[in-house]
């Protein structure tokens, strides 16, 4: 357990992370411009939310060995993780309602008025589907029952991660 608590302190494993999410990255764009599907208002949130994880990943290999910027990468990481989660998880209740007018699809993201993604990079940050709608499954799951499980293991890895810092090095 101790080789585990001294991941975080080394650059390797950030950038593997990195890697990881940004083809995560890359396969939303793979499905919105190759597949076809439009993304829809909960697509792009969860996206915003793998960019968050994007940002701690590179956040943690600036300088893995400084405790500043190593919680601040874990900071990062944690509020995207379990923020993405709940945003997958509300999209897949969206999905499986049979209530229609329990949930509300937006048409125009809510980012902050100084950060209007949607109007700045429209290609990627504008919602074009319909958040109700399952246009594709893979061994019978949406592509938010994916995002959530996606989600749900890097929180998972973020808890393990700290937890064994916590436990082994006494220090985060």
């Amino acid at each position: 357990m101790n080789w585990l608590a001294q991941l975080p302190t080394q650059r390797t494993p950030w950038i593997l992370f990195t890697v990881i999410v940004f083809l995560l990255e890359v396969t939303a764009l793979f499905f919105q411009y190759k597949m076809g599907l439009a993304p829809c208002i909960m697509c792009i949130y969860q996206r915003t939310a793998v960019l968050g994880l994007l940002s701690a990943g590179i956040i943690g290999s600036i300088k893995p060995q400084n405790k500043v910027v190593r919680i601040a990468a874990y900071l990062t990481w944690a509020v995207s993780s379990v923020w993405g989660y709940l945003i997958a998880q509300e999209h897949i209740d969206m999905q499986t309602t049979t209530d229609p007018f329990a949930f509300s699809c937006e048409f125009e993201p809510n980012f902050p008025s100084f950060l209007p993604l949607h109007e700045w990079i429209p290609s990627f940050f504008q919602a074009t589907g319909d958040c109700g709608n399952i246009d594709w499954q893979f061994l019978g799951l949406s592509m938010p029952a994916w995002m959530e499980i996606i989600f749900g293991l890097f929180a998972s890895v973020f808890f393990i991660v700290i937890s064994s810092r916590l436990l082994f090095k006494r220090s985060v």
